[in-house]
């Protein structure tokens, strides 16, 4: 159960994310690594959605005060107006391929303020919060082993 704890918590770390969580699952623990996958993944997923309503709060929340409200609604009117075309035509794929290319600076912190930004609406941001975090899942998990077993080529054991 311990070990489980950590994975989510590994997972909640911005930057870190399945990332980390993942390769600790499958090196450190004794977990078969398609258990650490769905672990890493399911908690991923949440803090991802955590995250877009949580944004979707304190923005609320700051244009109380009209001076700020009014500030947020022309920038993002602004944003939204640029980038209109493309948000109708890839939205939540170009938000699904963000999160899911396993780099620094991707992922679902960055997915999630991302796609309420440009305007995404929850269920969209769902469908691509899912696409994402399953294929940086299987990126990731692919990596560590295979990784594993090609590391076994170049290391001879002594």
């Amino acid at each position: 159960m311990v070990e489980i704890l950590k994975m989510i918590v590994i997972t909640f770390i911005p930057t870190l994310e399945l990332r980390a969580s993942i390769p600790y699952g499958i090196f450190g623990t004794d977990f078969h690594w398609f258990n650490v996958f769905l672990i890493c993944v399911i908690a991923n997923i949440i803090i991802g959605i955590i995250i877009y309503v949580l944004f979707e709060w304190i923005i609320k929340l700051m244009c109380i005060f009209k001076p700020i409200e009014k500030l947020w609604n022309g920038y993002i009117d602004k944003t939204q107006q640029r980038i209109s075309n493309g948000v109708e035509k890839y939205g939540e794929w170009a938000v699904a391929v963000f999160i899911g290319i396993p780099l620094p600076g991707s992922g679902v912190y960055t997915g999630a303020v991302a796609a309420f930004l440009i305007g995404l609406n929850f269920k969209k941001f769902m469908v691509a919060n899912i696409i994402g975090v399953l294929i940086a899942g299987i990126l990731v998990t692919g990596i560590c082993l295979t990784g594993s077993n090609l590391a076994s080529i170049f290391i001879k054991p002594m």
